[in-house]
């Protein structure tokens, strides 16, 4: 048996890990779209490392494009097996795999249009609608905690990382050759005490464990700040400077988070009186999955909504879908909160919200969640004087801030939570993935303290056997 390491390989995105069993059979984890990696971005993802029509079962995580966003381009190179994730993560990997594709088929209309200009062939895009129309048909969607035989030498369950709404780690067992070996797949794990997901599941006992380490290096300021956090911005920003507080969010997970925040500030009789504008369509439509899917939260959230039966909405919310709409928030002058898409700053209507209001310095851009190192959101967050959105240079006036409180990520304690059910002596190797390598260096010398001795930092595409 072998592992293999296509993304997510000392970087944060592109998530892609495959198992070898020694009858030719293969299971793909995730298969996650690379982001925010500069020029090596497109190159990354037009080249798995693997023949698609090799891979027997997919099974994913989560519904976050950097695990998700290649299934179309898998599917349309020749995987014809089911796909298996979560009911929440099938709802959710829908619409943000049409969102990608639409983002897919506008850039390289945008490019080829520059092309064509210069004499140029065009070219075509990863994947397009149709592509992803592919996909949704093979989502096979298993419950957390059911355990599901793929054949009679394969079998996995998923439990709940608390990361975002379905998310999962997930549990093979294995047969081969008359033993049994069990593997384990992080994805990505949330945060214990997170505000509205439940913490993340105790699991059984592994051989072998791959495991994210984003924050592998960090502790994360206490959840309980973010309300205050928020409200001290906007009193800031809004009332005193009276100018435009800008919220890069995520669509999935940080966008709800700061929706349930500035809810709870209304509750507590604290929300300013101001206009507050969610301008992407995509963060509308994965609000309202994440509504039908109250059986998720957390036991708080179910004892809040008896009183507040809808803790996303609070006075002053516009949901904005329609670009002329969009485009108006423009023209508006007065104070105001506008959170969109991306959270990284890299596509959607947040680069023209910076572009438009980041020379000003009475506005704020508010960072809330991870940034590849290359994005937009990465290079405001370390203080540079000027950037580039789309082709032009802009002055960085604006006051750049960020809430660290808010990550869905689990820091190096929540880690080390997670893998604390482990009898560390027991596992033959775990392997981290999803991080930048300085940060996995300092993580995997902090679980040598915890007792686990062969540990691995695997780099794109190399090949582990296993015992």
């Amino acid at each position: 048996m072998k592992i293999s390491f296509h993304g997510a390989a000392r970087t944060v995105t592109g998530s892609k890990h495959i198992i070898h069993l020694n009858n030719g059979k293969k299971i793909l984890l995730d298969c996650g779209l690379f982001q925010g990696l500069g020029a090596e971005t497109l190159e990354h993802n037009q080249q798995f490392g693997f023949d698609p029509t090799e891979i027997t079962y997919m099974i994913l995580s989560h519904a976050h494009i950097d695990h998700s966003g290649l299934l179309p381009k898998l599917v349309k190179e020749g995987y014809q097996g089911k796909i298996f994730c979560t009911p929440a993560t099938a709802d959710l990997t829908t619409i943000l795999l049409k969102d990608s594709a639409f983002i897919q088929e506008a850039d390289i209309a945008y490019v080829n249009k520059r092309k064509m200009a210069k004499g140029l062939p065009p070219i075509s895009p990863l994947y397009t609608i149709a592509d992803a129309n592919n996909v949704f048909p093979l989502f096979e969607k298993v419950p957390y905690g059911k355990h599901y035989k793929l054949d009679d030498d394969i079998s996995f369950h998923y439990t709940d990382t608390g990361h975002i709404l379905g998310s999962a780690a997930v549990h093979i067992t294995i047969k081969e050759n008359g033993k049994v070996t069990t593997i384990t797949f992080s994805g990505d794990v949330g945060r214990y005490r997170d505000v509205i997901l439940c913490s993340p599941e105790e699991f059984p006992q592994s051989d072998y464990i791959i495991l994210e380490s984003t924050y592998g290096n960090s502790l994360h300021e206490g959840i309980a700040n973010t309300d205050d956090e928020l409200y001290n911005h906007i009193l800031e920003t809004c009332i005193e400077n009276k100018g435009k507080l800008i919220i890069p969010a995520f669509s999935v997970g940080r966008t709800q988070e700061i929706l349930f925040a500035l809810n709870k500030l209304e509750v507590d009789g604290r929300l300013p009186d101001l206009n507050y504008y969610v301008d992407s369509p995509l963060s509308v439509k994965t609000t309202e999955i994440i509504k039908r899917h109250a059986e998720l939260y957390n036991k708080r959230v179910v004892r809040l909504m008896k009183e507040d039966k809808y803790p996303f909405e609070f006075k002053g919310l516009h949901m904005i879908t329609d670009v002329e709409d969009s485009k108006r928030l423009n023209n508006k002058k007065e104070p105001m909160v506008i959170i969109s898409a991306s959270g990284m700053a890299e596509a959607g209507r947040i680069k023209h919200h910076i572009a438009n209001n980041i020379e000003n310095p009475r506005n704020t851009i508010l960072m809330a969640g991870f940034c590849e190192y290359h994005s937009l959101g990465a290079k405001l967050m370390r203080g540079e004087k000027e950037v580039k959105i789309y082709t032009q240079e802009f002055q960085v006036k604006a006051n750049i801030a960020s809430i660290k409180s808010m990550s869905a990520h689990a820091d190096y304690d929540d880690l080390c939570q997670f893998i604390a059910c482990q009898k560390s002596s027991l596992v033959k190797s775990l392997f981290i993935v999803h991080g930048e390598y300085d940060v996995q260096e300092e993580f995997r010398n902090r679980l040598l303290k915890k007792g686990f001795k062969d540990i691995e930092i695997p780099n794109r595409h190399q090949i582990f056997n296993l015992e």
